[in-house]
């Protein structure tokens, strides 16, 4: 028996004792998890990991529990890039489909002084009594593509050559380490990535409300659109009925407190945008990541 603590709330796990040993690849690509941060514990278990599952597979089932456990206190799983500015705590959202361009936008924010707070899933909170979204903390785990990143980012020495996705959370001067309190969140963008390397200074909209709630409830329902590679059980199942309402409320809720906006162009461009609309007066190439 495990337990492992996410953003503060505590999730029991029955699993055998491989779990320990494989647990520092597996706990990047859990929101809020802390590497190393799995203990021995007693009591009833939460989440039933069977013997022999893959790292993959373990991976994808806590991340279903855990968007149902955190769902149980309100606060959404979403599929996004959270990026922090440290000399305020602010926040920016970034959301988009893989491929989108989220890690390129991410990265044009680091040269302008802001660090990852979330890498691919962020913990966002509508706090009582305000409803101001706030950020809980996210993955360390912050993936991006070789070959778009080097195109935008030439100089950016990427580690594991050959390796087609690289994780950059652990280039120094990226991450943001896990908040002591939430982070207010300024803005949130849906970005679109432009191929041209030439896309000027890009263009930006305010979402309708209806789409805006759709965007929010694609991006919540992230962790359970996963398949298993060695089980029939289907993790979007795992939501029933009234976690799925309580999912949608707390969308809806989320889409008539922040602002959604939309942005598209070059990674420098949209970052410009961005924090425009975040009212950040950062200069740019504040920082160099190697």
């Amino acid at each position: 028996m495990y337990e492992v603590v996410s953003a503060g709330r505590s999730l029991r796990i029955q699993a055998d004792p491989t779990l320990a040993s494989r647990w520092e690849e597996i706990a990047p690509h859990l929101p809020g998890v802390l590497p190393g941060a799995v203990q021995p514990a007693d009591g009833p278990a939460t989440v039933f990991l069977p013997g022999g599952v893959s790292t993959g597979d373990a991976r994808r089932l806590l991340n279903a529990h855990l968007h149902l456990l955190h769902l149980a206190c309100g606060t959404l799983c979403l599929h996004a890039v959270a990026m922090q500015f440290p000399a305020d705590g602010r926040v920016v959202v970034l959301l988009g489909g893989h491929g989108a361009g989220k890690s390129l936008v991410a990265l044009a924010l680091v040269r302008r002084g802001w660090r990852v707070l979330a890498g691919d899933v962020a913990l966002v909170d509508l706090s009582e009594p305000d409803q101001r979204a706030r950020v809980l903390g996210g993955t360390a785990a912050f993936l991006a593509r070789r070959g778009p990143t080097l195109r935008w980012f030439p100089d950016l020495a990427l580690p594991s050559p050959g390796v087609d996705r690289v994780d950059l959370g652990r280039l120094p001067g990226l991450r943001e380490a896990a908040p002591v309190e939430a982070g207010p969140v300024a803005v949130a963008v849906v970005v679109d990535v432009d191929g041209d390397p030439v896309a000027g200074a890009g263009a930006v909209e305010v979402l309708d409300a209806h789409t805006a709630a759709t965007v929010w409830w694609r991006a919540s329902g992230h962790l359970l659109e996963r398949l298993l590679d060695g089980s029939p059980v289907v993790l979007r199942q795992l939501e029933d009925g009234p976690a799925a309402a309580r999912r949608q409320d707390r969308v809806r809720a989320l889409a008539r407190a922040l602002p959604l906006y939309a942005a598209w162009g070059a990674p420098d461009a949209i970052a410009g945008r961005v924090l425009d609309l975040a009212g950040s007066s950062a200069p740019a190439q504040s920082m160099e990541v190697r």
